[in-house]
């Protein structure tokens, strides 16, 4: 018996070892989704945005019911990094996860943006709603 193979069991190998890669992509790929399709969501400020669109947007978006700013208060877990930037994008992920089945939206006139990557960090953690 030769321990080498054939071009053919080459081959036939290969083929395997393919498919079972794609099989496992497939998996990965499914349950990295949303039973309905979609990618998990948060609401972040645009990086473009100056900073006092960006304030008013702050203030507007905690201003509004179930916006929980508390965290963004020093000696809280969202208090730092201590930038406009920063505490903007966590309010208005408040307000997006809070409203986004009830027509509100991640625009702030202009001042916000979707991502699928998870914004938390540190302790802060980004609340997301199904």
């Amino acid at each position: 018996m030769s321990a080498r193979l054939s071009r053919a069991q080459k081959e036939t190998t290969m083929l395997s070892v393919l498919q079972k890669l794609v099989l496992t992509l497939l998996f990965v790929m499914a349950f990295t989704q949303k039973s309905d399709g979609q990618f998990q969501q948060w609401c972040i400020a645009d990086e473009q945005t100056p900073d006092d669109v960006l304030q008013h947007a702050l203030d507007w978006a905690c201003s509004q019911k179930n916006v929980d700013s508390r965290k963004l208060q020093i000696n809280q877990p969202c208090f730092l990094p201590n930038t406009l930037r920063d505490h903007a994008s966590y309010a208005f992920n408040s307000y997006y996860q809070n409203y986004k089945h009830k027509g509100g939206s991640c625009y702030f006139n202009g001042a916000a943006m979707t991502t699928e990557l998870d914004p938390s960090h540190g302790s802060c953690k980004f609340e997301y709603i199904p």
